[in-house]
C-alpha cells in the first residue's frame, strides 16, 4: 500500500516536472518566432515604405543608370527570365529522370546508396562553392564565357538536388499496390512509370521544381562569380549573351552612398518578392489542382 502511494507521488511528480518543462519549451520557442515574424514584418514594412516611390511602369522598362531617377531594372529582370527559362530545361528533365531512375529502376545496392548519400550532400553545399565550379568548368574549361548558358548551367548543377529529393519523395508517396495492379494488367514497368507513377507524384514533382527555380532566382553569389555584371544596358536576345540579373543589380545599388539608390534597391527587392510569390502560389496551385482530381 505504501509503495503504491509512494509510486503515484513519483508519477505526479514527474507529471508535473515534463509539464513545466512542456511550457517552458513552448514559450521558448513562441518567443522565438514572434521575434522572427517581428523583425520580418519590420524589414518588409521599412522595405515598402521605401520602394513604392520609385516603383512604376518607368523603373520597370529603363536601364541601369548613373543617375537614380533614370534607373530601371529592366536588363535585370530579363537576364532573371532567361536564366530562370534556361535553368529549369537543364534541370527539371534531368532532375525527374535521375528520381524516376533510384526509385524504379536501380539495384538497391551500395552503390546506389553511395549516389543518394552525395545527392543529398550536395544539396546542402554553398552556393558560391557552385559558383566557382561554374567559373572554372563552364566559364573556363569549356570557354562558354561569362554568358547566360554558362550562369543556367551553373544553377542548373545548384538546384538539381532540390529537383531530385523532392521528386523521389513524391515518387515514394504512390502506393505500390498502384503497381502491382497496373502490372497484373500486363503493363511494363516503362509503361506503368508512365502511365501510372509519373500522374500521381505530378504535384509533389511540379512543386519542387517551381520552389527550385524560385532558389534559382533568388541566387546571387553564383551568378556573380559566373557574370560579376551589374551595369548593363541591353537584353539578352539569346544563351550566348553577357547578362545580370535582379539580386546582383539589387546589391549594386544598395552599395552606393547615394539615397536614390538605396530606393531603388528597395523597388528591386519588392519586384523580386512579388516573382518569388508568385512562383510559389503557382506551385500551392497546381499541388491542390491536382489533389484535388486525385481525391475525386
Amino acid at each position: 500500500m505504501i509503495k503504491n502511494i509512494l509510486k503515484k507521488e513519483n508519477y505526479n511528480q514527474n507529471l508535473n516536472s515534463r509539464y513545466t518543462k512542456g511550457k517552458l519549451y513552448f514559450t521558448v520557442f513562441f518567443t522565438a518566432l514572434m521575434i522572427a515574424i517581428i523583425g520580418l514584418a519590420i524589414l518588409l514594412f521599412q522595405i515598402i515604405s521605401q520602394g513604392t516611390e520609385m516603383l512604376s511602369w518607368t523603373f520597370v522598362s529603363s536601364y541601369p543608370s548613373r543617375f537614380p531617377e533614370k534607373a530601371g531594372i529592366l536588363s535585370a529582370l530579363v537576364g532573371s527570365i532567361w536564366l530562370m527559362g534556361l535553368t529549369g530545361i537543364f534541370a527539371v528533365p534531368l532532375g525527374i529522370g535521375t528520381a524516376v531512375y533510384l526509385e524504379e529502376y536501380a539495384p538497391k545496392n551500395k552503390f546506389t546508396q553511395f549516389i543518394e548519400i552525395n545527392i543529398s550532400n550536395l544539396a546542402g553545399v554553398p552556393s558560391i562553392v557552385y559558383g566557382l565550379l561554374g567559373l572554372a568548368v563552364f566559364v573556363g574549361a569549356l570557354n562558354m564565357g561569362r554568358t547566360l548558358i554558362a550562369g543556367a548551367l551553373t544553377m542548373a548543377l545548384l538546384v538539381m538536388p532540390i529537383v531530385i529529393l523532392a521528386s523521389r519523395e513524391a515518387i515514394k508517396q504512390v502506393p505500390y499496390s498502384h503497381r502491382e495492379a497496373a502490372y497484373a494488367l500486363g503493363a511494363t514497368r516503362w509503361e506503368v512509370v508512365r502511365s501510372v507513377v509519373l500522374p500521381s507524384a505530378i504535384p509533389g514533382i511540379m512543386t519542387g521544381a517551381i520552389l527550385s527555380m524560385s532558389r534559382a532566382v533568388g541566387e546571387a553569389a553564383p551568378v556573380l562569380a559566373v557574370s560579376a555584371l551589374v551595369y548593363l544596358t541591353f537584353v539578352p536576345t539569346d544563351p550566348f549573351d553577357r547578362f545580370t540579373v535582379m539580386p546582383i543589380q539589387i546589391y549594386n545599388w544598395v552599395s552606393r552612398p547615394q539615397d536614390g539608390f538605396r530606393e531603388l534597391a528597395a523597388s528591386g527587392i519588392i519586384l523580386l518578392l512579388v516573382l518569388l510569390l508568385s512562383m510559389n502560389s503557382i506551385a500551392i496551385y497546381i499541388r491542390s489542382k491536382y489533389q484535388n482530381k486525385s481525391e475525386e
